[in-house]
């Protein structure tokens, strides 16, 4: 076994190494990583919400999703990209001064608005690639539905389930790191993910796809008719779909996913992990 894992302090002194390459990216690289990212999370976002479109379980519904969408951040880990939910765990090596807080910040920045711009690049082909007809429409309905739920979400709760959703996408992230073959870094990533998903968590990336998804979707007759008769929405709660709706969800999630990777994983596992230990050794 002990050539097949790597001992969780080497996974955070490895985290730490790849902090300190993150914050010393060439400027277009950075940008390409990130629109990379963001495109396969929204890949993963899409085609989850395509195999559960038509399934009233909820129960059900979210497995089927969880057993899909982690194809996103296995893409990412193994081909490469930059996730801002995952780079906030940069704080590792912040504390360590292997980067200044201000690359961080810079990282931070210019990954975020990648994968935006990647999350929207997809929406745009998935909407216009008439994925969204699946079932009469119903995916396009559906797909309103998804994003009428994040539009409306209370700001506490928004920031909550982001530290949540960002605990367990950067656990994900840290237990990849611990496998050394191909196989067990799938299976590190799958389960949490898979649950962070079955939980209904937010994740500010994957929120840059479905609610410009829905926004898209809303636009179109078909689709807005279909959301009217399968769920009841009115003309006038679907004008909650907009820039300024989609914001109300990504200020507080995307808060919550800093707190929850930067603070709750990051710096804890650095305490645990690395600052005791140094500690230790001094003595």
């Amino acid at each position: 076994m002990g050539n097949n894992f790597n001992t969780p302090k080497e996974v955070i002194e490895g985290n730490i190494s790849g902090g300190k390459v993150k914050g010393n990216l060439p400027l277009v690289k950075m940008i390409l990583l990130g629109i990379m990212a963001g495109a396969f999370i929204a890949i993963g976002g899409a085609t989850s919400n395509t195999a559960v479109h038509d399934i009233s379980n909820v129960g059900l519904a979210r497995t089927l999703a969880a057993a899909i969408f982690p194809v996103g951040l296995m893409m990412i880990v193994f081909c490469g990209g930059e996730l801002f939910t995952g780079n906030c765990m940069m704080s590792m090596a912040v504390m360590d001064k292997q980067i200044k807080f201000l690359q961080m910040i810079r990282n931070l920045v210019v990954v975020y608005i990648s994968n935006f711009i990647g999350a929207m690049i997809v929406d745009v082909l998935i909407v216009y690639s008439g994925n969204l007809d699946y079932t009469a429409g119903t995916l396009g309905a559906y797909t309103i539905k998804v994003a009428m739920g994040k539009v409306t979400i209370d700001p506490i709760k928004g920031i909550c389930s982001g530290i949540l959703c960002n605990i367990l996408v950067c656990m994900a992230i840290l237990m990849a790191g611990s496998a050394k073959d191909i196989v067990g870094k799938v299976f590190a990533i799958f389960f949490p993910i898979f649950a962070f998903v079955i939980g209904g968590f937010e994740h500010c990336v994957a929120n840059m796809y479905y609610i410009p998804a829905g926004i898209l979707a809303s636009k179109q007759a078909k689709y807005a008719d279909k959301a009217m008769e399968l769920y009841g929405y009115t003309a006038e709660q679907m004008n909650n779909l907009s820039p300024s709706g989609m914001l109300k969800n990504l200020v507080p999630v995307t808060i919550g996913n800093i707190i929850g990777g930067a603070i709750f994983v990051g710096l804890t596992y650095y305490f645990i992990h690395i600052k005791e230990w140094n500690k230790t050794t001094e003595k």
